[in-house]
C-alpha cells in the first residue's frame, strides 16, 4: 500500500494551535468522506509544537491530482480548506500556494532487512 507522509506548520500562537486541534477531533463528514472517496485509506496527523505531520496510506488508485481537482469541485471542501488555512502557514521550502508539502523518504528498516512493504 502506498504511504506519503506530509508536513506544514501551523501559526505560532497557542490559542489558535489549540483551536486547530479542537476541529480535528472530530472532522466535519463532508471532509472525512472526501477523503475516503479520493482512496485515502487512512490519515494520521501528529504535532510537535507548531510543526504537523502528516500520513497517508492511500489505495494503489489514488492520484494527488485527482484528488485536488475533487477538492476544488466540492464547496464544502473549499470552506474547510480556507477555515483550516487560517491556522497553517507554508513551510520555506514550500512552492507559492502551497501548504502541505510532501517529504522525501530517506529510509525504511524494511527495505534495509530485505523486506518490501
Amino acid at each position: 500500500m502506498p504511504r506519503y507522509c506530509l508536513t506544514l506548520d501551523l501559526k505560532d500562537d497557542p490559542s489558535a494551535i489549540a483551536e486547530y486541534k479542537r476541529y480535528h477531533e472530530k472532522i466535519w463528514t463532508e471532509i472525512r468522506d472526501s477523503i475516503s472517496d479520493s482512496g485515502v485509506i487512512d490519515m494520521e496527523i501528529y504535532l510537535l509544537g507548531k510543526r504537523l505531520f502528516m500520513i497517508l496510506d492511500v489505495s494503489e488508485s489514488f492520484s494527488f491530482a485527482a484528488k485536488a481537482a475533487a477538492d476544488a469541485a466540492n464547496p464544502k471542501v473549499q470552506e474547510w480548506e480556507a477555515l483550516m488555512g487560517r491556522f497553517q502557514q507554508p513551510l520555506p521550502e514550500s512552492r507559492p500556494g502551497q501548504r502541505w508539502t510532501l517529504m522525501e523518504r530517506i529510509f525504511s528498516l524494511q527495505e534495509q532487512n530485505g523486506e518490501h512493504s
